[in-house]
């Protein structure tokens, strides 16, 4: 063995031949090398993670400003459908007290989770009198406690307000207001507002929104805790928000702060949010969010490692090549593992995402929000996701006709259905047609509407279908009846509890409501599959019973009859028991309306009452007695309001036309029946019973009294009211007693004479010519002024007006009905305002329904008008 040779101290000599070569690098300097090499890619690819991190956290900020974007616009939106269904509420019932209010607002729960929500209101739109403008003043508030103080308010106090409102009514539209300090929290806060119309149809044009407009609702959001609710987490985690209004005014303009702002606070973000005919600015600025130094540290050391171990390659080759592919398969791990949580940041999003191959239709891709809702997708066909064979065959055209956009479809998942909104479009992946397919879960929506849907159809107490409701099925029914004659018969029974009464006023109406409750799961028992049973009023009941004839719709009643005898009632120890009188009616006649069918079966059941209760009574043609008895219940019935102060007054103003000066508001006074449960008796129902059996003297003189004795609290005017116009009966009229009443009810309440209108009939006027002239002469010669209502009606209408002695007679409404239409009517009522003026009489037109009859009115010389295109009625102000 050749020995080793060592160098100690000095140079030794090469052997001849094998000199060194003076350009090659010794091994330490290629060890050096390599340590370089090895730190300058660790370098590298710490920068190329410390940029990927950056990427990251920008990607993060950008996605939490979108998210902050539509996560703002929630609460707004929430409260924008609460204002929406309120409107709708209005819709079918525009009539209604606090109570009501409030208790509309509780059931419809659109605003119970909305961060910020602090109060929803309603104020009443009134017209503003010679020239003023118009005032919205708040009558509904709810919640009510710690909101007094918004009660009587005017909004349009405040012209940006008032402008507002006109907006949000000529378009039907939310509109929010600027930022302001709440009153109630003393603290920032927005207001969104929504015009209520008049009970109907929803308005279609601007015309028609001014005409019926009654008011307008309005919720507060409390800005700082509805945004921090809304950005709460991440958001604020991550970012410093700012919300700035770009309407308002410079100094005004800040919505919220999320708090003060670092100073090493990254670059800003904006995004636009536009809500209400606003427009609001979020900057948004990063806070400190450095990558994650401790997985740069493990770079880096993991990069000298590689570098140390390769420089050490020329030591120990083996050793160093199998350090360096363990490590080369960790660093490959981690980068897939970072390649994975980004793909995981793109899933975040919340809206269904799916792709399908166009031609095979199979799913190939759902992201995480699709797998969570679906389940597990991939690989199967599309269509099967919908539920409706419809939709399914729709999918085959998709590619072809573009797609969809926004399709409400039903959409199985798992063994349940829930409803969304779908869109689908054409595109291509990869060379490849497919379909991306975005839904968007409303099943809270369309819950929503059906629960509203179903509260304006049905009674909240019993869950029965309302009047309604009951009476379109009827309508509906006897329309189908006409189109197919010979068809089978139905019979209208009607109920009337006997006894209710006792039970609400010895225990109070919670009772009466658990025993109406009971009654109604007693009555289901013995019910027919198919008929319909509804509540059409406080304790009287319908029921449509189909395909019967007299025979087994007497046996139903009296079936239904002894159901109801039969419960036994216990409330708080003590016992009730109640009857019904039922009235039946067979719609077996041809040519029948709905209002000929209820009454028929009103009359029946009076029968049923008068022939001693707790029976049943079919309703025949030759029942002479009925419409006595129904006129005998009514006059009744008005007995006992009268006693019971249940009589109500509405007025309705009187308008000039043209030229006419105003000098102040002119009302005509409207009676109204108050009913026990609250219902209101239009006049027409009861006023023909009170002439019948001469209750209306007393009628008269009520509304004469009460009128004269609250003359300052008639009408908003006070009393600065230029007019009040009472109506007088015939029976009235032929009392010698009359004027002296009347002159001295003005004389004890000390109000000028002249305010007063008295009315009468032009019918009246020709049955009793000389009994009314000298009632007339009596009222006017002490200030009073007469008109001659429903003037043309009669035969010889032109033939004694020069005898009577007036001051303005009113137009019958059926000629001012179709002015606009019928150059007939036209031509009587230019007569008519010609002879009334050579007399020196003013003249008025009834029944205004639209404005463009105004407008003619006002070409033929016409001074007043009213009409419920004008002025609906409206209560008097100190019975409200």
């Amino acid at each position: 063995m050749r020995p080793v040779e060592t160098i100690q101290g000095s140079q030794a000599t090469p052997p001849p031949g094998r000199g060194r070569n003076p350009s090659a690098m010794p091994p330490v300097g290629w060890a050096v090398l390599a340590l370089l090499a090895g730190l300058l890619v660790t370098g590298l690819l710490a920068r190329r993670e410390w940029t990927i991190a950056e990427t990251r956290a920008e990607g993060l900020h950008v996605s939490l400003a979108d998210s902050a974007q539509g996560r703002l616009r929630e609460p707004l939106e929430a409260a924008s459908l609460g204002l929406r269904a309120m409107q709708t509420v209005f819709l079918a019932n525009d009539v209604m007290d606090q109570a009501a209010f409030a208790r509309y607002q509780a059931n419809l729960r659109a605003v119970d989770d909305v961060a910020g929500y602090r109060i929803t209101g309603f104020a009443r739109y009134r017209p503003g009198e010679a020239g003023a403008p118009p005032s919205y003043r708040y009558e509904r508030v709810t919640p009510l406690e710690g909101n007094e103080a918004l009660l009587g308010l005017d909004v349009a106090t405040q012209p940006a307000n008032l402008q507002a409102l006109q907006r949000a009514r000529d378009s039907d539209t939310v509109v929010m207001s600027a930022p302001f300090l709440l009153a109630q929290a003393q603290t920032q806060g927005v207001t969104l507002r929504l015009p209520v119309y008049s009970r109907g149809e929803v308005p279609v044009d601007v015309a028609e929104r001014r005409a019926r407009e009654i008011g307008a609702l309005a919720i507060s959001l409390q800005l700082d805790v509805m945004a921090r609710g809304g950005l709460r987490g991440r958001i604020l985690e991550f970012l410093h928000v700012e919300v700035r209004d770009l309407d308002a005014a410079a100094g005004e303009d800040m919505v919220f702060v999320s708090g003060p702002l670092p100073a090493h606070a990254g670059g800003v973000i904006t995004r636009p949010l536009e809500f209400g005919g606003r427009r609001w600015e979020l900057r948004m600025r990063p806070l400190a969010a450095s990558p994650d130094t401790e997985r740069m540290r493990s770079l880096l050391i993991a990069g000298v490692s590689i570098s140390v171990l390769f420089a050490l390659l020329l030591w120990s080759l083996a050793s160093t090549h199998r350090r360096a592919l363990a490590l080369g398969q960790r660093m490959s791990a981690r980068f897939s593992e970072s390649e994975a949580r980004f793909r995981t940041l793109n899933e975040l999003l919340p809206a269904l995402v799916l792709l399908a191959d166009a031609q095979a239709g199979r799913i190939t891709y759902a992201n995480q929000a699709a797998r969570q809702r679906l389940g597990e997708v991939i690989g199967r066909p599309l269509a099967s996701l919908f539920a409706d064979a419809g939709a399914r065959d729709a999918l085959h055209g998709a590619a072809r006709d573009g797609g969809w956009d926004g399709y409400e479809v039903a959409v199985v998942s798992g063994g349940t259905t829930f409803w969304a909104r779908v869109s689908l479009a054409p595109v291509v992946v990869d060379d490849t047609p497919h379909l991306l397919l975005t839904a968007t879960d409303i099943s809270e929506q369309r819950a929503l509407t059906e629960r509203l849907s179903h509260q304006a159809s049905h009674d909240a107490l019993t869950g029965l279908c309302n009047r309604r409701e009951f009476e379109g099925q009827l309508t509906r029914a006897l329309g189908q009846r006409a189109k197919r004659p010979g068809s089978p018969s139905f019979a209208l029974l009607y109920f009337d509890l006997d006894q209710f009464k006792v039970v609400n006023d010895l225990s109070g109406h919670s009772a009466g409501d658990q025993l109406l409750i009971e009654l109604v799961l007693a009555l289901r028992l013995k019910m027919r599959e198919g008929d319909l049973l509804a509540r059409l009023g406080g304790d009287e009941f319908g029921l449509l019973a189909f395909d019967v004839d007299e025979p087994m719709a007497l046996a139903l009643a009296e079936r239904l009859r002894r159901c109801i005898d039969a419960v036994r009632f216990v409330w708080h120890g003590r016992s009730y028991s109640v009857s019904a009188s039922i009235g039946v009616v067979m719609a077996d006649r041809e040519g029948v309306s709905l209002k000929d069918v209820m009454a028929w079966a009103d009359s029946a059941c009076y029968l049923a009452k008068e022939n001693g209760r707790n029976r049943v009574h079919l309703y025949r043609e030759d029942d002479d007695t009925t419409r006595r008895h129904g006129e005998m219940e009514w006059a009744n019935r008005l007995r006992v309001a009268m006693e019971q102060d249940r009589l109500r007054l509405n007025y309705q103003e009187i308008v000039p036309v043209g030229t006419a000066s105003s000098g102040g508001a002119h009302v005509e006074l409207l009676l109204r029946l108050t009913e026990e449960s609250g219902n209101e008796i239009m006049p027409g129902t009861f006023l023909p019973a009170a002439e019948r059996y001469g209750l209306m003297p007393a009628v008269d003189r009520w509304v004469i009294r009460t009128a004269v004795a609250n003359f300052a609290r008639l009408h908003p005017d006070g009393e600065d009211l230029c007019t009040c116009a009472i109506n007088l009966s015939g029976a009235s009229i032929e009392d010698d007693d009359l004027a002296d009443f009347i002159l001295d009810c003005i004389a004890e309440h000390g109000v000028p004479a002249d305010r007063f209108c008295l009315e009468i009939t032009e019918t009246v006027a020709v049955r009793s010519l000389l009994k009314v002239a000298g009632v007339i002469e009596r009222l006017r010669a002490a200030g009073c002024r007469v008109a001659l209502d429903d003037f043309g009606a009669g035969m010889s209408s032109f033939g004694y007006l020069k005898n009577l002695p007036l001051d303005l007679i009113k137009i019958d409404g059926s000629f001012i009905r179709e002015l606009d239409s019928d150059p007939m009517s036209r031509t009587i009522v230019s007569a008519i305002v010609q002879i009334g003026h050579q007399r020196g009489l003013k003249v008025t037109a009834e029944w205004v329904d639209n404005l463009g009859v105004r407008d003619v009115l006002a070409a033929l010389g016409v001074d007043y008008a009213q009409g419920f295109a004008l002025h609906r009625p409206e209560r008097v102000l100190f019975q409200r």
